[in-house]
């Protein structure tokens, strides 16, 4: 036995072997040892044959899950040896061999995986540094995609978009420089390489036209896809080998174009909180959390998808708009739509139990009870008009053969188990009933024999029993042993009682156990035959679980536009954001009673491209930002968004520069990490983007900061260089110089009501800038002893008092030519000691000649005088 398993390791090394001995999973060896301390579970030995006995340890077969679950989610890969025959029949060593092979990317067990998301496992191919090919994969679901990459930060996006479990790769992008340990760390995601042979053109190429059995790979639309071919054959090369099955419900290739979608980076994802929150990595408190009222897995999973893909199609964009405006009119056809919903199970991940020929009686069962519900939805569907829903109606299959099928085959209440019958409805197979009468009829005549042999004996507590080492017997206490005839052969003697068998007890036996038996047997073979007749139309189920999903995420989307009062926006391609009274969908959740401020957001691609947004902090910059953000991101998903109207263009892409925060494993400083964000964004943004940057240059000194900040706006601003649309955050209040410099920048601030030495934050925002940080103000609301508040105050009028000297030795720091500047200080204007050019009496003469004094509100006006003082002052 230890050689058999030993053979067997060999062609496993690199996973933890589970080797099927009676009622347990032992390992061995290196494998005890591992498994012992990652289990928490007792290491015993067992002499082999060695010096000294093998390490040793094991878990019982029928709790199995739960320590499979732990060594996968710690990044081990187990391998399932099972006895493949029975021992009973067995001749010598029992033959075993490996099922299946369970990596993070390939557990199927539910319990280890959340049922609102996807358990991707994903295939790297690196050819060049502008050349990736990639495939994802779910074996759960048997979703499957491919695609090319152009650069390693795309690369990444599309890494943190999947977020795989699992990662396979060829050895180059290991030699390519990708820090995979880092991104092993961060994500929790299990990375490894395949042997070059995965790889090879020919093999991937066959290995994908065998499994879809296609002459060429232009039938599946990827015959472009060079380098990513080379991907999904290897992907499913793996897949196979490991999981020892087809992979029936792998029924489609899906190709795709990371242009298709809204590019999000890794860091703007979670900034703007999608899927789940920055600091508690929770559901709760995430955009995903408000939108997701959907019924079914299946629809959080797609809704999921959604979130973190937006559309970038206008057609696409209003095709679903439509499909939620419908459902949120027709309020009582998508009430019983969710009615109907309820009770639909995972029909995709029941569809991949079936392919991999698990799914258990129960599993048929609820799958039936899922497609029952399929009818009712369709009827509904068919009084809809929408574009959408009716291409839904089309593709949903009430798949009414099979439910009859499992109606007529498999009882409304089975047992888990498989092989120990109690499965097949009476009626459905005349064999079945045959036996299964047999056997009601054997306990009838059991009876019969009992009774006989009381009377015949004289024993009144003769009993007839049965375990499974002896079978049926005849058991007589003690105190009746003296009645005992003569023709009772003793079986087995226990501490109060005599068991007997008798030739007549015998006949019945072999009678009884063999129409079991084969009762049991022919039972799940039926059964199997079933299981087999639902995987032969994998396909059609899947299509109609798809449509499920999006019924079921539509119907989603228009109950939250309901309950929280959003309203369906306008989608235009020319450029243009016009947001009024626009709301953060998270926050306003978590304010009671209606009380969230609600502001407008106006940006395009000329006069309005930046907003400089100054103002104190916690005043509400970052939240208003945020919210912008994610109304355009809502309604290019599909969504109604939180606002009173909204007329959105589309962007292709959305990047956020919030917060600073260092990342000291990478040994990268808060400035280090804000500049990387930075130049990410510079480089790869569009005229088409939208950007919301918060506290650029915050990280170094106030002149370098201020430098930094000035050429970002200046560089973003600039139409030949980017001119991206962006809401630009900052304390340095010297940028509000823009407006007037740069005609595409326009100012921003948010409302503060000052009382004495407090203030009042009222969330709004308006037309302006802002001439003061409030710093200390806020460091009062949040508690700052009153000592250290008192000695702030005394400190910010002695550095306001030398502001001027200060800034002096700053620039004596750049030059000979500063230094001559300073010793005429008293003779030469205060203007041309200023870091940016001023204006003359002239310039602000004809600015006020130009202005429309009649459409000024009171506060615009407010906020134009004040400006103006400030360029005939020359003041900072």
């Amino acid at each position: 036995m230890m050689q058999q398993y030993m053979e067997t390791k060999k062609e496993y090394p690199d996973c933890i072997l589970f080797y099927r001995l009676g009622d347990f999973y032992e390992m061995f060896f290196d494998d005890a040892l591992t498994a012992s301390k990652e289990l928490e579970i007792t290491l015993t030995g067992k002499n082999c044959g060695l010096e000294e006995r093998a390490p040793m340890c094991g878990v019982p077969f029928h709790s199995v899950d739960g320590y499979l679950n732990k060594l996968v989610e710690k990044g081990y890969k187990v391998a399932i040896c099972e006895q493949v025959e029975d021992p009973k029949l067995a001749k010598g060593i029992v033959k075993r061999e490996v099922i299946r092979i369970v990596t993070p990317g390939t557990n199927l067990n539910t319990q280890a995986l959340d049922e609102t998301k996807n358990n991707y496992i994903m295939a790297i191919v690196y050819v060049s540094d502008d050349r990736y090919g990639m495939s994802v994969a779910d074996v759960s679901t048997g979703d499957y995609f491919v695609t090319e990459i152009e650069s390693r930060g795309k690369l990444f996006d599309e890494i943190y978009k999947f977020s795989p479990s699992e990662i396979v790769c060829n050895e180059a992008l290991y030699m390519s420089g990708v820090r995979l340990e880092e991104l092993k760390d961060r994500m929790n995601v299990a990375i490894s390489s395949l042997d070059a042979w995965y790889f090879d053109d020919a093999i991937c190429r066959k290995t994908l036209k065998d499994h879809f059995k296609v002459a060429s790979l232009e039938s599946l639309g990827v015959a472009d896809y060079d380098c990513g071919i080379v991907a999904a054959g290897a992907l499913l090369s793996y897949l196979i080998e490991t999981q020892k099955t087809s992979l029936a419900h792998f029924t489609k290739l899906t190709n795709y174009t990371t242009g298709k979608y809204m590019l999000i980076d890794s860091s703007s994802r979670r900034n703007l909180e999608l899927c789940e929150t920055l600091r508690e990595k929770q559901k709760r408190g995430s955009l995903l959390w408000v939108l997701d009222k959907t019924r079914t897995a299946m629809g959080a999973r797609m809704l999921r998808k959604y979130v973190e893909q937006p559309l970038i199609d206008k057609d696409s964009v209003v095709r679903r708009l439509d499909a939620v405006d419908e459902l949120l009119k027709e309020a009582i056809a998508r009430e019983e739509i969710r009615e109907y919903l309820t009770p639909v199970y995972d029909m995709e991940r029941l569809v991949g139990k079936i392919s991999y020929q698990s799914a258990n009686p129960r599993d048929l069962i609820a799958f039936k009870s899922s497609l029952s519900m399929l009818p009712h939805i369709k009827y509904i569907l068919g009084d809809l008009r929408s574009e959408l829903l009716k291409d839904l109606w089309d593709q949903m299959d009430p798949l009414e053969d099979l439910y009859g099928l499992i109606e007529q085959a498999v009882i409304d209440d089975p047992p888990l188990a498989m092989k120990e019958g109690g499965i097949i409805k009476d009626g459905y197979n005349e064999e079945v009933d045959r036996l299964r009468k047999a056997k009601t009829d054997g306990k009838t005549w059991l009876a019969e024999l009992e009774q006989k042999e009381r009377e015949k004996t004289g024993i009144k507590n003769l009993r007839i029993k049965y375990n499974k080492v002896f079978g049926y017997y005849l058991e007589v206490t003690n105190s009746f042993k003296s009645m005992v005839p003569d023709y009772y052969i003793r079986k087995q003697t226990l501490a109060n009682a005599e068991r007997y068998s008798i030739p007549e007890l015998k006949e019945l036996e072999d009678l009884i156990l063999g129409a079991e038996d084969k009762l049991f047997a022919l039972e799940y073979q039926l059964y199997c035959d079933v299981r087999n007749r639902i995987g032969e139309e994998i396909a059609r189920i899947q299509q109609t679980a798809k449509a499920v999903a999006a019924v079921d995420v539509f119907a989603s989307l228009a109950l939250v536009a309901e309950r929280n009062r959003y309203v369906r926006p306008k989608i235009n391609e020319k450029g243009i954001i016009d947001i009024k009274d626009g709301r953060h969908p998270v926050v306003e959740k978590m304010i009671p009673n209606n009380m969230f401020i609600a502001n407008d957001t106006y940006l395009d691609d000329k006069k309005n491209r930046v907003s400089i947004i100054t103002g104190p902090n916690m005043a509400g910059k970052s939240t208003y930002m945020r919210q912008s953000a994610l109304i355009v991101l809502m309604a290019q998903i599909g969504s109604f968004v939180p606002a009173a109207s909204a007329n959105i263009g589309l962007v292709d892409r959305i990047f956020t520069r919030v917060g600073a925060s260092d990342d000291l494993a990478s040994g990268q400083s808060t400035f280090m990490v804000e500049m990387t964000e930075v130049a990410n964004i510079l480089r790869n943004a569009t005229s088409k983007s939208l950007l919301i940057l918060d506290e650029i240059g915050r990280g170094t000194s106030t002149f370098d900061g201020l430098s930094i900040a000035w050429a970002v706006v200046e560089h973003i601003s600039n139409a030949k260089l980017l001119g991206a649309k962006t809401l630009f955050a900052t304390h340095y209040h010297e940028l509000t110089e823009l407006e007037g410099k740069i005609d595409s920048v326009h100012n921003y601030c948010i409302a503060v009501k000052e009382k004495g030495d407090d203030i009042v934050f009222l969330r709004k925002i308006v037309k302006g800038g802002a001439d003061r940080s409030y710093g200390i103000q806020v460091a009062k609301l949040a508690g700052v002893p009153q000592t250290v508040i008192d000695r702030a105050k005394e400190l910010s009028e002695q550095l306001s008092d030398a502001d001027i000297t200060t800034r002096v030795r700053e620039l004596d720091m750049q030059g000979s030519e500063t230094r001559k500047k300073r010793k005429r200080l008293d003779e030469v204007d205060m203007a041309q000691m200023s870091l940016f050019d001023t204006v003359s009496d002239s310039d602000v003469l004809e600015e006020i000649k130009t202005m429309d004094i009649s459409h000024m509100t009171p506060m615009d006006a407010m906020n134009t005088l004040y400006q103006l003082q400030n360029k005939l002052n020359n003041r900072w």
